[in-house]
């Protein structure tokens, strides 16, 4: 009998018996390999997430790789055995930006695997089959828990549209940033550029393609193509903006403290950047981050620091939360 996490209430968990749940038609049954933890796990223990974007009690894990066990009705059984992720948001499919394929902004409303739904804190997760992915077979499964935050990068890679020669940066060193390095790097930029607040990421980011890391204290450029902020302060896109030509392009994924005092709306209009957003991974951002998984331009590993069994889930959220500069991704194993 296998465990799952269960968060009952802000700052009260506990690990129950786990039941897997038959598949019902559309659905299928995923045995868990690994499930990451990120920042929004921590705010769903804590009760810091925002107003409906969390129902307790809740399973919680977003980010996860496993194995189909099986499949109910009106799926292909060919899925059974296949190695998949799976996208979190349980959009509708029927509302105009669904049929647009721009499943995070579905307006019927916010729907989450691991948020509002029961998540991969546990043995099994079954789950509408049209969200799953499937890997190669010999994909890795602890490094494919990880396609989760890739695959919001690549939303974001993809909105940059950065082209061969051009000039790029990265603004923002964690998990995030890493992940926008190799996809930037994959489109062979003329320079690639990593601006961070320590040095101690400087290794890793050159180890996956940049040319050039920097501190944000340092002399920085101001004529770059593209840049991507992954850090999620409101003095990092100040940051990512000053980086810029006239007419570059900005893609900013994290997300600042409300009323922090961020862009200048009248140098983004006298220099005409181009500014956009990315909340979450529409499904073409997660089969483009398959694909570039699978071919081998995408290497996750490196930025697993911790694998702790399901039982440790207070260690694990401990070692997230700590501020050490050691502690990349933490990953459970169920």
């Amino acid at each position: 009998m296998s465990s799952a996490v269960v968060v009952e209430a802000p700052g009260a968990h506990r690990l129950v018996p786990h039941e897997p749940r038959e598949p019902g038609p559309g659905e299928a049954l995923v045995a868990v390999h690994a499930v990451g933890i990120c920042g929004s796990d921590r705010e769903v223990y804590q009760g810091n997430r925002p107003e409906g974007y969390v129902r307790y009690p809740i399973v919680p894990g977003h980010e996860w790789s496993g194995t189909v066990r099986a499949v109910g009705d009106g799926v292909p059984s060919t899925l059974v055995g296949r190695k998949v992720v799976g996208e979190g948001f349980r959009n509708c499919q029927v509302c105009d930006r669904c049929h647009a394929g721009e499943t995070t902004l579905c307006t019927a409303g916010y729907e989450e695997t691991g948020f509002t739904q029961p998540g991969a804190m546990a043995g099994t997760l079954t789950l509408p089959a049209r969200l799953l992915h499937v890997l190669p077979d010999a994909a890795d499964l602890t490094a494919a828990a990880l396609l989760e935050p890739a695959a919001c990068v690549a939303a974001a890679a993809l909105k940059a549209g950065a082209r061969p020669g051009e000039r790029v940066a990265v603004v923002g060193t964690g998990t995030l940033g890493m992940f926008a390095v190799q996809f930037l790097a994959a489109v062979s930029p003329a320079e690639l550029l990593v601006v961070g607040t320590r040095r101690d990421r400087e290794d890793l980011s050159r180890h996956f393609g940049a040319t050039d890391f920097r501190t944000k204290d340092q002399d920085l450029p101001d004529d770059i193509d593209v840049v991507i902020e992954t850090a999620g302060s409101a003095s990092a896109a100040r940051t990512a903006a000053s980086l810029l030509r006239r007419g570059g392009r900005l893609v900013l994924t994290g997300i600042p403290a409300p009323g922090a005092d961020g862009l200048d709306p009248t140098d983004l209009v006298v220099r005409q950047l181009e500014v956009h957003t990315v909340f979450g991974a529409p499904p073409d951002a997660w089969a483009h981050t398959v694909r570039v998984f699978g071919a081998g331009l995408l290497d996750p590993l490196p930025l697993v620091t911790d694998e702790l069994p399901l039982t440790e889930f207070s260690q694990a959220i401990e070692l997230v939360g700590a501020g050490d500069p050691k502690v990349g991704k933490v990953l459970l194993r169920p």
